[in-house]
């Protein structure tokens, strides 16, 4: 099983030419909504994959709770640990350009109201696989980080969106995953010793005892453990939408560990999933299915 601790958002998104500068106004092309958060994207990832998921987080009472959720409940994805709260549920404004890059501001609404007691009705077990982000209140990913360690569960933490003082609790995951971004700036704030991002990764690994996964979009992702340090090839595509390919990539990556694969094998099978996950528009419906991933291995590089 794997328990999934985050955020439930609903996109609104508008297709550009072009990102705007600050305090632009440009035309846009097309707009839809789709369902998204951090959180339920890579529930949903994990269960395309075809791992067991629940999903434990909370949504508003209003029209976009339904849409929200839709595609978690087609899927099959546990969701009596999702509650209703007063406020809003959350919504992600995106704008994606003709290139597929993005530009995103999130409104966490009921996200906010996942708190440490969520945690405890989630009731984690061992052997369990727990996958967190940093769109819930990081009170609430902390204290679900030391339950997962209490109860004998694997956790992985997903440091998106980057806070400071997240920092500081970064070694209670047993995997941490973080773009290259992220990592270079928690290798600031932890002041990692050495010249380039691969020993930077070395250090935290053999300082903490824990695995780090820095994924590198076109160029794959790479990983480090007190022994060990992998780079593993994506595949070369022309990306239509990047919104959602790492939040695909750790739903894959959680599948694949708890499916017994080895570190290895779980990081290729997530980065070609998040590859695919970029040649269609949303965050969700662009999530592949599992036999989509494994026809496409043959053409990794």
């Amino acid at each position: 099983m794997i328990s999934v601790i985050g955020s439930i958002n609903l996109d609104l998104i508008a297709r550009v030419k072009r990102l705007p500068a600050p305090g632009e106004t440009i035309p846009g092309t097309d707009f839809s909504t789709a369902p998204g958060g951090k959180g339920a994207n890579q529930a949903l990832a994990a269960r395309r994959a075809g791992a067991p998921v629940r999903m434990v987080g909370a949504t508003g009472r209003d029209a976009f709770a339904e849409q929200a959720l839709s595609l978690l409940g087609e899927a099959g994805v546990d969701l009596t640990s999702v509650k209703k709260t007063g406020a809003p549920t959350g919504t992600a404004m995106i704008l994606v350009d003709d290139g597929g890059e993005n530009m995103i501001a999130v409104i966490p609404g009921a996200n906010a109201d996942v708190s440490e007691q969520a945690v405890r009705g989630a009731e984690l077990r061992g052997g369990e696989i727990v996958l967190l982000q940093h769109e819930i209140p990081l009170s609430t990913v902390e204290a679900a980080l030391e339950a997962a360690r209490a109860a004998g569960a694997v956790s992985l933490l997903n440091t998106a969106p980057f806070y400071a003082e997240a920092a500081r609790f970064l070694p209670l995951a047993d995997y941490i995953i973080a773009n290259e971004t992220e990592f270079d700036l928690y290798a600031a704030e932890l002041a990692l010793e050495g010249s380039g991002r691969e020993a930077r990764m070395r250090t935290f690994a053999k300082r903490t005892g824990r695995t780090i996964v820095v994924t590198l979009g076109r160029e794959g992702v790479v990983s480090a453990t007190k022994e060990t340090f992998l780079h593993v090839p994506t595949l070369s595509i022309t990306p239509v939408d990047t919104v959602g390919a790492g939040d695909t990539f750790c739903g894959y990556f959680a599948a694949g560990l708890a499916a017994g694969m080895n570190l290895e094998a779980a990081l290729r099978q997530a980065a070609i999933a998040g590859a695919l996950a970029c040649l269609k528009m949303g965050a969700q419906p662009s999530i592949p299915l599992r036999s989509e991933v494994e026809g496409a291995k043959s053409f990794a590089r």
